[in-house]
């Protein structure tokens, strides 16, 4: 059996963690992703560097890591890692366009986000996970694809899933990040109908 034993929630204007606010966004001149990192006291130089798909995906596995500290316990290959979303790297890829279209040259920290996956690369150094990992690419977010895909992960070598719906595009983020163990004694069965429910999508 497995159990959903944590889950975060960022959209425009909140982020939640289990279902409880942590934060909500206060419209500083920064932007609310920025905000966030500033309000949660983290000190990771590379956050702004990054785009808005990787500092999403790397805030809320933060803001699950500080309420499941057992999260970077596990063995570097026993965590594997499933994503998706339904735009792919769109906003970034406006942005690299843009550059062109401004007669500029393209800045390399804009084509080093030109795919989905490297938020999946981001917390695979940030944790020196090397497990499985896959960013898929839905016309919206699909509970039973996360279940079915993890229980296939979890039925080998692997013993605990980060999976996550990180749609971002424009203004519009939906961010939802969910940790599921095999040893936990305590969470949310691992059910399409729960992690649709708590997802909220």
């Amino acid at each position: 059996m497995s159990f959903i034993t944590s889950y975060c929630r960022i959209s425009h204007d909140r982020c939640t963690v289990n279902g409880e606010m942590v934060a909500s966004r206060k419209f500083t001149e920064d932007t609310w992703l920025r905000e966030l990192y500033k309000e949660t006291g983290l000190s990771y130089p590379k956050f702004y560097k990054m785009d808005q798909l990787a500092q999403a995906g790397f805030l809320a596995f933060e803001a699950l890591r500080k309420v499941n500290p057992d999260l970077s316990s596990y063995r570097d290959d026993a965590v594997a890692m499933v994503f998706a979303n339904s735009h792919s790297s769109a906003d970034t890829d406006q942005r690299f366009q843009k550059t062109y279209q401004e007669n500029t040259a393209p800045s390399p920290a804009l084509f080093v986000y030109t795919l989905p996956n490297i938020v999946l690369g981001e917390i695979a150094i940030l944790n020196k996970w090397y497990g499985e990992n896959m960013f898929a690419v839905l016309p919206n977010f699909a509970a039973d694809f996360f279940v079915n895909y993890g229980n296939i992960l979890l039925s080998g070598n692997t013993e605990a899933v980060l999976g996550g719906w990180l749609d971002i595009l424009d203004d519009k983020i939906e961010i939802f990040l969910f940790f599921v163990e095999t040893k936990a004694g305590t969470g949310i069965d691992f059910t399409a109908k729960n992690l649709a429910c708590i997802a909220g999508i």
